[in-house]
């Protein structure tokens, strides 16, 4: 098998290349790590090498799963036994995980052989992806520009073609994101889908999801079905899918009423590119036969983002006091960013009334939303407000970290609601701008409803497939003199 025949593919194709024995899962390693020493000097998406490892697991022999064989990256914030977790942050530098998670645990089931680890910002606490620690993963279409976050490094590297699906964790868009900035496709599924065992219940709340980002939509749709497998103890499940999500994306939805939003729920400003790209979106839903009609959102902003702020900054503090929790000094500032300290500082002073009232309010804010949503059954909306911006001007280590997260916020004002909600939510890459970079749109679904999502998802793929943009940007890519400002 060639690269080029490799980068082709997406993983179902290269595992059904792997069943019918064309190919061995051994020959599909080499091919990903050939790509990825071709492209990662570049972007900087891949911060471990994991060869050895998944060299043994190949020999030993891999699951009988459906993506047996086919190379997959693990973002920087899950464990795998016997490796480094280190999730951006210094304080974590030396820590090595003695477990899997439950999510690792299902994608090594499915017979993904995990060769890599993504780049990430610190904690996962910005929408784009460029920590002290790592430094920052570059936008493959223009490498100025910013990846997205938090699973920045993941979005990147399935984007320049070193494997076709990577792991995502998503807690107020870092799933969304980063494939919107790098013309991937990517699902935040619905709270509680996927396990966050075996050492926790929920991330932030049940804020935060596990997912992937893909090229295609089908190796998405049977990714979620590889890793929904509650374990027992689990704090609640989502609804049941009603079968497999595969099979969803093969057959276009009925007739959908989906609420066209372009304006954010904090009344901020959308660029002209942002708004056109979901219109374009809404146009495209309408040809395909869906009632598009555009309204606003029902809920109050201010309220939102004080409450999804609240329960980071407690979430963080209580992770970074346990982090440092064998450390003699404790945590010190220069341990962490100057953006992360002031959330952990924020954190810290908050009370435990504070916090129980922010949850109290997403959890209002979730019925609000459902109550709204009896009226339709997708909302489309821009997933950020403006193109993938320039790299440094989230800079979490700027003297005004205020003026930070007001920067952030202006830029990502329309995906923490659906992480405060507990609904489905993606990414579908349909628009790029007049300087050829993605422009991803956004569809909501009702709370576990992701088999709407992905109905619609396969119908968009096939009446506006993306797939010749990667080659383009493959056939294009720049050689290792060509380097970015």
């Amino acid at each position: 098998m060639t690269l080029d025949e490799y980068l082709q593919r997406d993983a179902v194709g290269l595992a059904e290349l792997v069943w019918n024995k064309e190919v061995t899962p051994g020959e599909l390693l080499e091919l990903a790590l050939a790509r990825m020493e071709e492209v990662d000097p570049a972007i900087n998406a891949v911060t471990d090498d994991l060869r050895a490892f998944a060299g043994e697991e190949t020999v030993r022999g891999l699951p009988e799963g459906p993506f047996r064989g086919v190379p997959f990256l693990l973002k920087d914030q899950l464990d795998l036994r016997g490796q480094r977790t280190r999730r951006g942050c210094r304080l974590l530098e030396n820590y090595v995980s003695d477990f899997d998670s439950e999510v690792v645990t299902q994608f090594r089931r499915a017979g993904l052989v995990c060769f890599g680890r993504t780049n990430m910002p610190e904690l996962g606490l910005n929408v784009t992806t460029e920590s002290r620690m790592y430094g920052p993963t570059r936008n493959p279409w223009n490498r100025d520009y910013s990846a997205g976050g938090s699973s920045g490094g993941s979005a990147a590297a399935i984007a320049a073609g070193i494997c076709p699906a990577a792991s995502a964790t998503d807690g107020g868009g870092s799933i969304r994101i980063p494939a919107a900035c790098c013309g991937v496709f990517g699902l935040k599924p619905s709270r509680g889908r996927v396990s966050f065992g075996p050492d926790r219940g929920e991330g932030w709340a049940g804020m935060s999801a596990h997912g992937v980002v893909t090229r295609s939509v089908r190796d998405s749709a049977l990714l979620l079905d590889c890793i929904s497998s509650p374990t027992e103890g689990e704090p609640y499940p989502a609804p049941s899918s009603g079968g497999p999500f595969f099979r969803c994306v093969e057959h276009d939805p009925r007739q959908l009423r989906i609420a066209l939003i372009a304006s954010p729920p904090n009344d901020g400003v959308v660029h002209p590119a942002c708004r056109e790209a979901t219109e374009s979106a809404g146009q495209l839903c309408a040809e395909s036969g869906h009632l598009v009609s555009e309204r606003e959102f029902p809920i109050n902003g201010a309220e939102l983002k004080e409450a999804t702020s609240m329960i980071i900054r407690t979430q963080v503090a209580a992770g970074i006091d346990e982090m440092a929790r064998t450390r003699p000094d404790g945590v010190l500032p220069d341990d962490v960013e100057r953006a992360t300290w002031a959330i952990y500082e924020a954190g810290r002073l908050a009370t435990g009334i504070e916090y129980v009232r922010a949850v109290d309010t997403i959890h209002r804010i979730g019925r609000q939303m459902a109550a709204y949503m009896e009226d339709y059954d997708v909302i489309l909306s821009p997933v950020l407000a403006e193109p993938p911006i320039r790299l440094g001007v989230l800079d979490t280590m700027a003297e005004d970290v205020l003026k930070t997260f007001e920067r952030l916020r202006a830029y990502s004002p329309f995906c923490n609601l659906y992480n405060a909600t507990g609904q489905p939510a993606m990414s579908v890459p349909l628009c790029w701008s007049d300087t050829n970079l993605p422009i991803g749109v956004q569809f909501a679904g009702r709370y576990g409803e992701e088999a709407t999502l992905f109905h619609l998802a396969g119908q968009l793929e096939r009446a506006r497939p993306w797939a010749a943009r990667y080659r383009e940007l493959w056939d294009n890519w720049p050689d290792e003199n060509d380097k970015p400002e």
